[in-house]
């Protein structure tokens, strides 16, 4: 057991990066504070103001103003703890590296191997999504790209099946969504070879490779183009801000929470997404002139400039229009075209090409820094952190990370796991608190420029942790008995199915005249059978196993901040990054839980008896 923990020493970690920087295979030095900030907010500022925010205003309204305060506040919580670790081991590796000297070596493989898996789902989303930007952009300016070669091999096979359907039922190609048309002609339209349709979203290919090649030859230019890009994407921002506002309506904030808090929070993994970028930062650190001041510097910097124009985008955008009408893949082009200023749209669509690049640049740039602290450590081959003579950059581990997000962007829809990266990133900021945390503990005395402000949390997590439940048993009492209970309300769709005749009838005229708060009340107070309200079952019971691990750990970290004096804002972060997670879903725990129990198999059977603080024999 103690070779599972056995930790890495921060006195020889910085000797042996000082011994890297005399040779010709260290990385070069070159980012200042200025461009650590252009990099968060490269990465923070993508998808998230061009479209998730459309679904998230959908469900919160104009409030869905505190989800992103909230979110911003959850990883300033985090920042705090990974700025103290960079100050302290001013090296690449990220909340890998962190792991190693806080836990020790099976911790740190475990969240080096969730790092990877954020990186490379995280990008490969990105990349579809640039596409997708990409070729409607060139359809507008008239520029019709095939769309067998826009589009996923998958998503076209499913939705021409999907279709197919419909069409047997006596629907028309027209009345269908334009995604579904899109589908049905790419496979229609696709060559075939031995049988088998050619179809792959070339796009995606082309933009990864052009990043990979970027990221491969320097740093320097890597940090020049995210420079150039942030800064025409910050203005084109501005602008839109300052021209939507004279178009707001404040009519529509009210109501300004129609959902209420449950309805803010059902945009937390969107939202959440779109903050993670903050850490591919500190996979720089060694590249970096002085580490130990820009990157607390640089995190903190972004973060707070992102905040600022995600909640001035929010208000802008649902004071142009009702929130009700923003469930739309591109929610600023519709509010912005609506008014009638189509050529705002057309601005916005450059910027939003722009954005998904910057995005894709800082973590292209991130994954293959963790690829080599890992390979320095002995946990991967040693090939992984070969540094090019030239242009001084892990290069063959860049060009793994190349393939591993170009091929299954070319033929693959991952929506369906993006929640990964989510739960991934979380899982890091949990563990990078916790380590603030247990050097606390541990009482270990180590050199940092930096370190996180000491509040004694002993009475007031406490008070925090029982207001939280009693706002939390006010504002959504029914929901609370419902978790208590081991029930979930039916869907208005289940709740119909299970009525008479007439019943059906009557229950479909009122939805229809009414909002989903009104349904849900009519449903609970209907006068039928308690079974034709709830679901019961392992079915229901299984969402709600990740908030009792969130109470569990809640409840257990309160009475050592009681005992042990805790320093509050790690706690905070802690607490926070977990019940984000908590909210993700028990179906992408489980995904998570599989890809964990992948890398363990790894661990065991390769890396524990490579790695460099393994006895040698």
């Amino acid at each position: 057991m103690n070779s599972l923990f056995r930790k890495k020493n921060v006195a020889q970690i910085l000797s042996d990066a000082a011994h890297r920087d005399s040779e010709h295979g260290s990385l070069t030095k070159n980012l200042t504070v200025r461009d650590l900030t252009a990099f968060g907010i490269a990465a923070i500022i993508g998808a998230g103001i061009f479209s998730t925010i459309g679904n998230a205003s959908y469900s919160g309204g104009p409030g869905v103003i505190f989800l992103f305060i909230f979110t911003a506040i959850a990883c300033t919580f985090s920042a705090f703890a990974y700025a103290e670790f960079a100050s302290m081991i001013p090296v690449a590796g990220s909340a890998y590296t962190y792991s190693y000297v806080a836990f020790g070596e099976l911790i740190a493989w475990i969240i080096g191997w969730d790092l990877l898996m954020e990186y490379a789902i995280g990008n490969i989303a990105v990349a579809i999504s640039w596409s997708d930007y990409f070729t409607s952009l060139l359809a507008s300016l008239g520029l019709n790209i095939p769309e067998y070669l826009t589009m996923d091999f998958l998503s076209a096979w499913r939705g021409y099946d999907a279709v197919a359907v419909e069409l047997q039922k006596g629907a028309t190609l027209e009345s269908l969504s334009g995604l579904q048309q899109a589908a049905y002609n790419a496979w229609n339209s696709a060559p075939t070879l031995f049988g088998v349709h050619i179809i792959a979203d070339v796009p995606a290919l082309m933009i990864t490779f052009f990043i990979t090649w970027l990221v491969y030859i320097g740093i320097k230019e890597s940090k020049n183009a995210s420079n150039m890009m942030v800064l025409v994407k910050l203005v084109i921002i501005l602008v839109v801000i300052a021209v939507g506002a004279f178009y707001v309506d404040t009519k529509n904030w009210s109501p300004f929470m129609p959902n209420g808090i449950s309805g803010v929070l059902k945009g937390v993994s969107a939202v959440f997404f779109a903050y993670i970028g903050f850490d591919a930062i500190s996979t720089t650190a060694e590249e970096c002139n002085n580490p130990q001041r820009d990157l607390p510097r640089g995190m903190f910097y972004s973060i707070i400039i992102c905040t600022v124009l995600y909640v001035a985008i929010a208000l802008v955008l649902t004071g142009i229009v009702h929130y009700s009408e923003l469930n739309v893949g591109d929610p600023l082009a519709y509010a912005f075209q609506k008014r009638g200023l189509n050529f705002i749209s057309g601005v916005i669509a450059v910027s939003a090409v722009i954005a998904m690049a910057s995005v894709l640049l800082v973590f292209q740039l991130g994954q293959p820094r963790i690829w080599m602290s890992m390979s320095r450590d002995g946990l991967l081959p040693k090939i992984f952190s070969r540094i090019h003579p030239k242009y001084h950059t892990p290069s063959f581990s860049t060009v793994v990370t190349g393939f591993v997000v170009a091929i299954p962007a070319l033929f693959m829809n991952l929506t369906e796991v993006t929640d990964l990266t989510s739960i991934g990133t979380l899982f890091a900021f949990v563990l990078v608190c916790g380590g603030v945390l247990q050097l606390q503990m541990s009482k270990t005395q180590i050199e940092r420029k930096f370190k996180t402000p000491y509040v004694n949390s002993k009475y007031i997590m406490p008070v925090l942790f029982i207001a939280a439940i009693a706002v939390v048993f006010y504002v959504n009492t029914e929901r609370v008995e419902d978790f208590l209970s081991f029930r979930q309300l039916k869907s208005t769709e289940e709740f119909t199915a299970s009525l008479s005749g007439e019943q059906q009838t009557q229950t479909k005229e009122f939805f229809s005249k009414h909002d989903n708060d009104a349904n849900e009340m009519y449903i609970r107070t209907a006068p039928v059978r308690e079974t034709q309200k709830y679901s019961y079952g392992w079915e229901v019971w299984k969402h709600f196993i990740p908030t009792w691990v969130f109470l569990i750990v809640a409840a257990a970290t309160v009475c050592v901040c009681f005992f042990k004096n805790l320093s509050l804002i790690p706690v905070l972060g802690l607490l926070s990054c977990m019940y984000l997670m908590s909210e993700l879903g028990y179906t992408n725990w489980l995904r998570f839980l599989i890809w964990l129990i992948i890398g363990l198999t790894i661990y065991f059977t390769y890396s524990k008896t490579h790695s460099n603080l393994a006895p040698k024999q």
